[in-house]
């Protein structure tokens, strides 16, 4: 398993992007869309690092992706959460650099990412309203994404 919050140099693909302050590849800006998700409400859970990491090291659309990105692009993010526009500028990177044919996409990998503590708080719901907006994800779609992200993180309760 690979941690995304270090470099990981002993994989040696070449990135998609130049490594320039700001370019995202697509595989970027999937990951960027659940980290903002996680640290929506400032409380970086285990659980939500741990479904970020599954869904890098075993999604399709992360099959050609370099590792060695994954940190940068968390510092992208927390970089730019400490502007006072940062949320409006990571979107528009998401936006500029992510095909709109990936963006459910990236909405269902937000869901899961919110859900995968057992719990959504407001910050998380606010987060989620916020890319369904800006990625023109309707609200049919977004509710049947929701949906499924619900059942996959169900749990067993005991009688």
């Amino acid at each position: 398993m690979v941690n995304i919050l270090q470099d990981n140099s002993q994989h040696t693909k070449e990135a998609t992007v130049p490594d320039l302050p700001h370019a995202l590849s697509p595989e970027d800006s999937l990951i960027a869309v659940m980290l903002v998700t996680s640290i929506s409400d400032e409380q970086v859970e285990t659980a939500e690092l741990l479904r970020i990491d599954a869904s890098v090291n075993h999604l399709p659309v992360f099959a050609t992706y370099d590792m060695d990105r994954a940190a940068k692009v968390s510092r992208v993010v927390f970089d730019l959460m400490t502007e006072e526009d940062g949320l409006d500028a990571l979107f528009g990177l998401v936006r500029e650099n992510l095909p709109d044919y990936l963006w459910e996409t990236a909405y269902a990998l937000a869901c899961d990412v919110a859900a995968a503590d057992g719990t959504l708080h407001g910050p998380e719901l606010r987060i989620l309203e916020e890319i369904r907006h800006e990625l023109n994800i309707d609200r049919l779609r977004a509710a049947a994404i929701e949906y499924g992200a619900r059942a996959r993180h169900m749990i067993l309760h005991e009688d």
